[in-house]
């Protein structure tokens, strides 16, 4: 058999599945509207004034910056790990990545995109 088969009968089934279970859902979900399922639930306690509040943009780009440094994390570990195995090439390779990062890091801080304010 070709291999494109096996990468064809992937993406059918990769995309039979989730339509699937969303039709599904749709198909075998009670339909009884009532005014209590349109309320905003939250952590089981009633919500207190306007429950859609608009969150800074900051506290995404907090969240980004924490995302791209712990990603950082899986990548730095195995090449500590094995750093004395690797050669030179793979420290300097090494050093750029954690040079950008920092070039990265600072620039964030200067712009105070890191103050919690």
């Amino acid at each position: 058999m070709n291999s494109w088969v096996y990468v064809g009968l992937f993406l059918i089934v990769g995309m039979i599945i989730p339509v699937g279970a969303i039709v599904a859902a749709w198909v075998l979900n009670p339909k009884k509207p009532n005014p209590i399922k349109q309320t905003t639930y939250e952590c089981g306690i009633e919500t207190v004034g306007d429950t859609w509040v608009q969150f800074k943009a900051q506290y995404y780009i907090f969240a980004l910056v924490f995302l791209i440094f712990d990603v950082e994390t899986v990548f730095l570990f195995p090449w500590a790990v094995k750093l004395g195995q690797l050669g030179m090439f793979a420290v300097i390779e090494g050093i750029i990545f954690i040079l950008i990062l920092v070039v990265g890091l600072v620039y964030t801080w200067r712009k105070g995109m890191l103050e919690w304010v």
